[in-house]
């Protein structure tokens, strides 16, 4: 994932957050604002799991964005974040969860 479609600041977060526009299921919530280009955030609470286990979550959330980028190009910048119950999942039981939320979030 580019560097540009990152977000990173704190500041940002809550403000995305704040603005409360969100999309919760068992695994994910969804947090996500209107803007000019796609920007992601992605968090996973350290209560989830070990760090290699999170980061290993963390890379296949930012492998499933950038695989279908093209069917969620719709300009908003939007903040995951990972439940526990993530843990359950396998890669493709992942990738349509995280897509059926973030379709979902259009209507």
């Amino acid at each position: 994932m580019n560097k540009e479609k990152i977000i990173k600041e704190n500041k940002k977060f809550t403000e995305i957050i704040n603005k409360n526009n969100s999309i919760k299921s068992k695994y994910f919530s969804i947090y996500y604002e209107k803007s000019e280009v796609n920007k992601y955030g992605i968090t996973i609470p350290k209560k989830i799991a070990k760090a290699n286990v999170r980061n290993r979550i963390k890379r296949r959330i930012k492998n499933i964005i950038i695989k279908n980028e093209k069917s969620i190009q719709n300009n908003f910048n939007y903040v995951i974040i990972v439940k526990k119950a993530i843990l359950e999942l396998n890669y493709q039981n992942m990738e349509q969860e995280l897509l059926k939320l973030i379709k979902k979030e259009r209507k």
